[in-house]
């Protein structure tokens, strides 16, 4: 059972952000100050990856552990109520990610996620990590030169 209100739930529920949420923008923040440019939402990638790297080729999604089912943590809860409508939304966006995911790397692109809770617990070092796949990325692609 819920403890707010339906009208309250609503008005809590439409304050969810899908853009420019604290998560993102941490990781923008800092892919800036390590020289990274990127661009934001670009639509005409599948699925609209939070901050693509056209010179990298690599698209990045900044997902939140509850909408997005972060298997094993401890925020991809399940509500109580109407848990059956939750299912099915949750089971829809775990889908579409997995499907979106799969057409970016069909088209060369490299895809990393970075989920919301590894920014709670370890920010530094989920950050170094992901500007080190960013580069990992650009030096694999580089030709050989003789």
């Amino acid at each position: 059972m819920d403890i707010v209100d339906a009208a309250t739930r609503s008005r809590m529920m439409s304050g969810i952000r899908s853009k420019d949420t604290q998560p993102e923008m941490l990781v923008r923040k800092y892919l800036h100050r390590q020289g990274f440019r990127y661009r934001l939402h670009a639509r005409k990638l599948p699925g609209s990856p939070d901050l693509v790297l056209p010179k990298y080729k690599v698209a990045i999604f900044v997902h939140g552990c509850f909408w997005h089912r972060h298997q094993g943590c401890r925020y991809a809860t399940t509500p109580a109520s109407n848990a059956e409508r939750w299912k099915l939304k949750f089971d829809t966006n775990t889908e579409r990610d997995a499907r979106k995911e799969n057409m970016l790397r069909e088209a060369g692109w490299r895809v990393i996620v970075v989920w919301e809770c590894e920014l709670r617990r370890t920010p530094a070092e989920r950050l170094d990590r992901l500007a080190n796949e960013i580069r990992d990325t650009a030096a694999s692609s580089d030709p050989l030169v003789c």
